[in-house]
């Protein structure tokens, strides 16, 4: 597993290991290999300069979960395009070679992350895989990423493209959103009737490893009941205790250009092919029950 320091990778090593896998979970980090081999993961390092070192590495797995992702640290740095350079990098190149290496080595099964809320606006009509794309600039190497996947299966393996929806969970990016909602203002930009689709980060984890007995494909990784941005912003101000917080005004969201254009696009996504093909159902339906219960876990 790469990205395996990440929300989803730190809630998905348990859940693996208590189902008898063995997990190497990469990381550079000397302090996060230590808390890695703690919680049960055998740590290691992947230098992603060198293809056969790579290779090396992945002999004997016969699964890889890349979870890798650099994202920008807050709400506020998202919206800056050159904070994603890295994260581009990751996506385009880091992939390829990790699913090219994964193929030397034999490994059965390719498991790689992807960012659902790419697809064009569809008001309140259900989302599923095969409706069309359009990603903005800032993150078109999700597609990238997702032929790396795709690559895999047609080189006669499984590969699994996860597209996740909004993260939500008790951390530094819910603690920006909050802190915005105190001031009177939503956190997302959009009409108040546009639909915001989320998964709640344990959830996410969950799903990664319903992934292991799933065919290969796409899949929405997304909570049952996506919200509208009214509905959605409104359960965190009454988690806090704040007035129903003002949206932001169409002539402002527009200063955002196309990434602010893709945040404010309407997707009802649906879950329906994941849950049908590997039973996986989110412990939270929806943002009412799940995000009560990140709030009260944030760090005072």
């Amino acid at each position: 597993m790469t990205g395996a320091t990440g929300v989803v990778g730190l809630h998905a090593i348990p859940l693996l290991i208590a189902q008898g896998h063995e997990v190497t979970a990469v990381s550079r980090s000397t302090t996060a290999q230590l808390m890695l081999e703690h919680i049960g993961a055998r740590p290691a390092a992947l230098d992603t300069s060198d293809e056969l070192g790579v290779a090396r590495l992945l002999a004997g797995h016969t699964v890889v979960i890349n979870l890798a992702t650099h994202m920008p640290s807050s709400s506020f740095q998202m919206m800056l395009p050159w904070k994603w350079r890295e994260n581009d990098h990751v996506r385009r190149e880091g992939s390829a070679l990790l699913a090219r290496a994964a193929l030397v080595a034999g490994v059965r099964l390719f498991i790689q992350e992807s960012f659902a809320p790419v697809y064009e606006d569809r008001g309140d009509m259900w989302i599923n895989e095969s409706c069309p794309v359009r990603p903005a600039p800032y993150n078109r190497t999700v597609l990238d990423a997702e032929r790396s996947a795709a690559s895999f299966t047609e080189k006669g393996r499984a590969g699994i493209t996860l597209r996740f929806a909004g993260f939500y969970g008790p951390d530094e990016m819910l603690s920006d959103m909050v802190g915005i909602v105190k001031k009177g203002w939503a956190p997302l930009p959009g009409a108040a009737n546009a639909y915001w689709s989320s998964v709640a980060q344990e959830d996410a984890a969950t799903a990664v490893v319903a992934a292991l007995g799933a065919p290969p494909g796409i899949y929405n990784v997304c909570d049952d009941e996506p919200l509208t941005r009214r509905e959605w912003v409104d359960i965190i101000a009454h988690a806090i205790g704040a007035k129903p917080p003002r949206l932001m005004p169409h002539w402002l969201s527009s200063l955002g250009g196309k990434s602010m254009e893709l945040m404010s696009r309407s997707q009802r996504m649906s879950n329906a092919k994941l849950k049908g093909a590997s039973g996986w159902t989110p412990r939270w339906p929806s943002v009412r029950e799940g995000m009560p219960v990140a709030i009260r876990a944030l760090a005072p």
